[in-house]
């Protein structure tokens, strides 16, 4: 183990004491949430001191075992010690360095996730309505709750766009890779003469702000306007001027909602989702003036502007970021991505674990 990783746990293990000694004062359990942050804080860094203790231990009895070959009776032992003891360093720096590796405070959050059809007009709304189910079926089967803030409807079926927000464990770290371009190539339905088209789609996902982070809209720049909602729901829709469409004027944002029944509860969605989208805005902004360029950006739509391309004539999923290319594309479509999103969270792991070796 490199003598900085070294440092870093040992500065965990004097932050560990610290924690210990201030959370055995009485005082701090006045404030309930800096006591439950702090709890929060001190159980994990105990479990990874632990594990660095630990690692620390089997380096030892590596170097006894070690002194254990120059005796002829205990060299078969010394053998077997050095084999298990080298395994297990070998399973503790592991361990060890994903542990340090840095972490994303809105992975825990719920996310709003945007499907807009893109180039190749039909189809490519089509395309929206299977990307659609896709992730719904992938939220079923992780037990989380979804719900479609709105959605306009292709005349020939799928979407023009469509906003779900999903609720769950780790919603938007799963997630979060698949903002971007996506591209299928397929015969469509409409097509006679059996030629293969290109379509593309753009996918955004962006957390739900918290509460106490949330930006905070003034009401001088926002335009807001009643309509009535369409496509299902109810005859009411048909009736009321419940939907709700609000427009932030210094950036052209739109953010609408029409699930709902109360005009009030869509309007409090629609200003949860135009929040959302400012704030993803300015993180954006703020990564490209710091040079640093995200996997998962938002294209344009266009054909050529894509993070994955769908070949439902092969059967085939490829991610173009990791060089992914999968044979089960009509298991994926039913929302079995767990292969996918396991790739991309290994690919980042090993991204982070390179800049933490490299001491950057």
């Amino acid at each position: 183990m490199k003598d900085s990783l070294r440092q870093q746990f040992e500065r965990l293990a004097y932050r560990l004491s610290e924690l210990d000694t201030i959370l055995a004062e009485g005082s701090v359990a006045a404030d309930m949430k800096r006591y439950r942050a702090l709890s929060k804080e001190q159980s994990e860094a105990s479990t990874l001191v632990g594990h660095y203790r630990q690692y620390q231990q089997r380096e030892a009895d590596l170097a006894t075992a070690h002194e254990m070959l120059a005796d002829a009776d205990m060299a078969e032992m010394a053998r077997e010690e050095i084999a298990a003891a080298e395994a297990d360093i070998a399973r503790l720096h592991e361990t060890l360095q994903l542990a340090l590796l840095p972490k994303d405070p809105d992975d825990e959050r719920p996310a709003f996730l945007e499907i807009r059809a893109g180039t190749g007009g039909d189809e490519s709304a089509l395309f929206a309505g299977d990307l659609a189910r896709m992730y719904l079926r992938f939220a079923e089967r992780q037990g989380w709750k979804t719900e479609i803030l709105s959605a306009s409807d292709s005349d020939l079926g799928g979407y023009k766009e469509l906003v779900v927000r999903i609720e769950g464990e780790q919603v938007y770290g799963r997630l979060k890779f698949e903002s971007g371009g996506h591209r299928v190539q397929r015969v469509p339905a409409t097509e006679s003469q059996g030629r293969i088209h290109t379509s593309a789609c753009t996918v955004a996902v962006m957390p739900e702000p918290d509460e106490a982070e949330e930006i905070q809209l003034n009401p001088a720049e926002l335009r807001i306007d009643t309509f009535r909602a369409s496509g299902a729901g109810g005859q009411h829709v048909n009736k009321t001027d419940s939907a709700i469409r609000i427009t932030h004027l210094p950036t052209g944002l739109v953010a609408e909602c029409q699930d709902d029944r109360s005009q009030h509860r869509n309007k409090a969605k629609a200003m949860a989702v135009l929040a959302a989208r400012l704030r993803d805005k300015d993180k954006n902004e703020r990564a490209a003036k710091e040079a640093a360029q995200r996997k998962s950006l938002i294209g344009s739509g266009d054909r050529s502007d894509r993070i994955r391309t769908y070949n439902f004539p092969q059967g085939r999923l490829t991610d173009h970021r990791i060089n992914l290319t999968l044979y089960k594309l009509d298991a994926i479509m039913n929302g079995d991505l767990d292969d996918v999103f396991q790739g991309l969270q290994a690919a980042q792991a090993a991204e982070q674990l390179a800049s933490l070796e490299g001491g950057r």
